[in-house]
């Protein structure tokens, strides 16, 4: 079967309205048992309703391939594919992201600002048009192309997407997205142009096609 094409903002609330029912479901039969559910047993439900919504197509086609990865985690991992946690994740930034979804170039500056500060080094007034090698000494660090830093953002909206590469700390990246209200790209090591890092897509109203870089911890 072909996979339907994604509209990025049909995608994304598709995507919201399905974990937040899940964990509604989650919460609304943990009421009717008695005593509180393990994490393997919240892993089991989780796991069987997905299965059973994907049969009886309760939530959009846009995320059935998403519902499929997560069911094989499910059964295969068992507690340790915290799709509890999974689902609370993208319930807190999906949210948040869809609810306030301008001034993304404002936003990406500022955690350019906030990854400065905490000891990257930064380079975004350089041409990145072919492959590049950094030379540094292993510092975590991010590059963005200097065309698309100054020229996709008009004031303070991101008008066009732009790619960061970054090496360093995946989860200190997610966590500074987060904070900001941004959607990053899940990080992509072929796409690069810059050797020994990953290629990140921040795009137009945060419409991310696919399940975007999620924060590990959501505060």
């Amino acid at each position: 079967m072909i996979p339907p094409v994604k509209n990025p903002q049909d995608y994304n609330q598709a995507l919201l309205d399905m974990a937040s029912q899940s964990l509604a479901e989650l919460a609304r039969t943990a009421e009717q048992k008695v005593g509180k559910r393990t994490p393997a047993q919240e892993s089991h439900f989780l796991c069987t309703w997905m299965a059973d919504s994907l049969k009886e197509k309760r939530f959009s086609r846009l995320v059935m391939e998403d519902l499929k990865g997560w069911i094989q985690q499910g059964r295969t991992l068992g507690a340790g594919a915290d799709l509890k946690g999974l689902l609370e994740r993208i319930v807190s930034q999906y949210g948040r992201a869809l609810q306030d979804p301008a001034q993304l170039g404002t936003r990406l500056a500022a955690l350019v600002s906030e990854l400065e500060e905490a000891g990257w080094l930064v380079f975004t007034d350089a041409e990145v048009s072919a492959k590049l090698r950094l030379l540094g000494q292993g510092q975590s660090s991010l590059v963005i192309s200097a065309s698309e830093y100054q020229g996709h953002v008009a004031d303070g909206e991101l008008i066009k997407p732009i790619t960061l590469y970054v090496r360093g700390d995946e989860k200190q990246l997610a966590q500074a997205a987060f904070a900001q209200g941004l959607l990053l790209s899940q990080g992509d090591k072929k796409a690069t142009l810059v050797k020994h890092h990953k290629a990140y897509r921040l795009v137009p109203a945060n419409a991310q096609p696919a399940l975007a870089l999620l924060a590990e911890v959501v505060a």
